[in-house]
């Protein structure tokens, strides 16, 4: 939704002229960039296709290539990227639409493609987190605040705003998650353990498959003796773990944040705890944990492993609807079918899309058993996340850190929580949901990327970008309505309102994306932004079923390299690595049969 009263002012006057010169530099690169694609006809053979242009989708199309598979992406949008794509939603003004924070991405995958050369740069954010009190100030002062960065001296002393146990207690704790975090890493690199290779076949088969056991025993080494706690916070409520170091609720409430995110769950619920794990496992400019902003938007990032992978030769396509996939007579896989009735054959197909829609809406009826598919209807997509996409003509001003002439402040480049004094309003929130109704008091995490990258909108202007939870899939049984939306984010309005007052009134556009709009968007079933919930019963060797956990379905030939795949969500790389590694394993011993 537009404001057209906002393209009076003159701040959306200059916008105009630099939006015009913003679309006359974006029509010279779609000139340059499409020329090579105009040449590049699709063919009726590859080696492998790909089904959708999302992050892993080309991550794994460029681990094929380089291996000396010819790879071909088919993606549905107009844009490539999956979830993490840049969209000008409003004229001048440039979203990270759906993803919106780089953490995740595997190093490993940040070097071999060469990501920096190809284009992507990324803004390190320091402070990170930065979470407002909404409470009148003593003696005239501001409300008060909590914000954490990568200075530990100074967490200190913010934290000793609210609890002097708490900042003692503070580094000794991010040590200690640093340490459990990192032990997963070699789970991330690697397919999990191949059970049935280890348990049947002949002793060569099962010392072959022995090898799938290393990355298992060296994240176990790296544990040592904290297995205990490892074990403690993959099972465990978060609030069990968190009230064990800190006393403080709004240290507490910020901290389980990263517990809930994208999660239909609550932090007194088991296996939150996971969650917060899988959100500080991350690594950015060798930095453990950090998380930045890409410069132009998260697209920035799908835009930068395409240009490796068709530097290796991969060709990519984008409004290439797959219909269905091809299986031949012998039960394999043989290619596609696009939409408009075009069919594209190749030895290997992998699937970026959803388990969901890979096997219940691209797969012909009949391929599968009846017993697969029931098992795959019971796949978790619950999401309680509503993303939406601001578009401002100032910078919100926090009661809690006012900032002077609409200048930044180094909070203003935080994740910014609000209403996240105490667990007990996230507690509150996710029950709203649960019940079948958004969140009265919404979560909120809050990014303004435009304060770090000036690509992102016109002077004087900003995007905001408001991820919100808990907001059900139907409201009480019924679909979302359009006035549904609208009041929804009016709720989320108010509350920003309350923390940053004028907020409504800098409004140009908003952008609002319910968990039936990522779906149908994205193709992100039940809106689910990790591809399916990162819950203990669909993690590991049971992502995301325990039938499934190698990347292989039951139809030879036909992978799946998507989020939905071990190790999980977020812009990471890995599901798209460990499927390439597993689909050049697979062609290697077929050739040597």
């Amino acid at each position: 939704m537009l404001d057209n009263r906002k393209l009076q002012t003159p701040a959306m006057a200059a916008a105009a002229v630099w939006t015009d010169r913003g679309r006359r530099a974006k029509a010279l690169l779609r000139v340059l960039i499409g020329s090579r694609s105009r040449h590049t006809a699709l063919q009726p053979c590859y080696d492998a296709l790909i089904i959708g242009g999302g992050h892993n989708g080309l991550v794994a199309a460029a681990y094929l290539q380089k291996g000396g598979v010819k790879t071909a992406v088919l993606e549905r949008r107009h844009v490539l990227g999956g979830a993490a794509v840049s969209e000008e939603i409003f004229p001048g003004f440039l979203f990270s639409r759906c993803s919106y924070l780089l953490s995740l991405l595997r190093p490993q995958i940040y070097r071999d493609l060469e990501l920096k050369k190809h284009g992507l740069k990324v803004y390190m954010r320091d402070p990170h987190s930065f979470t407002p009190m909404l409470e009148e100030g003593i003696k005239g002062a501001p409300p008060r605040s909590l914000t954490l960065g990568s200075d530990l001296a100074k967490n200190q002393d913010e934290i000793g705003k609210f609890s002097q146990k708490d900042a003692k207690a503070y580094p000794e704790f991010v040590a200690h998650l640093e340490k459990l975090a990192g032990a997963i890493h070699p789970l991330l690199d690697s397919p999990p353990v191949d059970i049935r290779g280890v348990t049947a076949g002949s002793p060569m088969k099962r010392l072959a498959a022995a090898k799938t056991l290393m990355p298992f025993v060296k994240c176990g080494v790296k544990l040592g003796g904290n297995i205990p706690d490892f074990y403690e916070i993959l099972t465990a409520p978060l609030m069990k773990i968190l009230i064990q170091w800190f006393d403080s609720e709004p240290l507490r409430a910020t901290l389980a944040t990263d517990g809930v995110i994208g999660a239909m769950t609550s932090p007194s619920n088991t296996g939150s705890g996971y969650v917060l794990l899988h959100h500080v496992m991350g690594e950015l400019e060798k930095e453990k944990g950090a998380w930045g902003y890409v410069e132009g938007g998260m697209g920035s990032v799908s835009k930068a492993i395409a240009k490796a992978a068709q530097s290796y030769g991969v060709e990519v396509f984008t409004e290439k609807d797959v219909g269905q996939i091809l299986v031949g007579s012998d039960g394999a896989a043989k290619g596609v079918v696009l939409k408009d009735g075009t069919e594209i054959h190749s030895k290997v197909v992998l699937s970026n899309a959803t388990p969901y829609v890979t096997f219940k809406n691209l797969t012909p009826k009949g391929a599968l058993s009846e017993e697969f598919t029931k098992a795959v209807d019971q796949i978790d997509y619950t999401s309680p996340v509503t993303k939406i996409n601001v578009a401002v003509d100032k910078l919100p001003n926090f009661l809690a850190s006012p900032t002077p002439d609409d200048k930044p402040g180094l909070h203003h480049q935080c994740s910014i929580h609000l209403n996240c004094e105490n667990v007990d309003l996230l507690e509150a929130a996710f029950k709203d949901a649960k019940n079948g109704r958004p969140s009265a008091r919404p979560m909120l995490e809050m990014t303004i990327p435009s304060v770090l990258d000036p690509t992102l909108a016109p002077p004087g202007c900003h995007v905001v970008s408001l991820f919100t939870q808990f907001t059900p899939y139907l409201i009480e049984g019924r679909e979302w309505t359009d006035q549904d939306r609208e009041a929804f984010a009016d709720t989320v309005f108010d509350w920003v309102e309350q923390y940053a007052p004028g907020f409504k009134t800098s409004v140009v556009g908003r952008d609002i994306l319910t968990p039936p709009d990522l779906e149908r968007i994205f193709g992100l079933t039940g809106g689910n932004i990790f591809h399916g919930s990162m819950s203990l019963d669909q993690l590991y060797l049971a992502r995301p079923l325990p039938s499934l956990s190698d990347y292989r379905s039951p139809i030879k030939g036909l992978y799946l390299c998507g989020s939905g795949s071990h190790p999980g969500g977020g812009v990471m790389g890995s599901p798209g690595w460990n499927a390439a590694l597993t689909v050049l394993s697979d062609m290697k011993h077929r050739r040597e049969i």
